[in-house]
């Protein structure tokens, strides 16, 4: 075989060899680094459900309620659910005349 052949060919195995070591170190480095974060749903924290509203001071609905509290009080009031025994009853009198 020619010089430059045999140069070529040891070239293209050196190259294919440092890919393929480039290839398995990069994978086994992000397979080890999988980070786990902390839990951050509110719902499974307790300290949430300790500390007082922020706006309590600002909101009288607010005062008394916990920082959860006052995040389902505001989903509730978002998608227009009742607040009060009081709004119960009238929504209950209001279903019946329709009736």
């Amino acid at each position: 075989m020619k010089k430059s052949t045999v140069g070529f060919v040891l070239g293209s195995l050196v190259s294919a060899g440092g890919v393929a070591l480039a290839a398995s170190a990069y994978r086994n480095k992000h397979r080890n680094s999988d980070e786990v974060l902390e839990d951050t749903d509110m719902r499974n924290s307790a300290k949430i459900d300790e500390v007082e509203s922020v706006d309590a001071d600002k909101v009288p609905e607010e005062k008394g309620l916990t920082q959860y509290d006052s995040a389902l009080r505001a989903e509730w009031v978002a998608n227009g659910y009742t607040q009060t025994h009081l709004d119960l009853d009238e929504h209950e009198e209001v279903k019946r005349q329709k009736m």
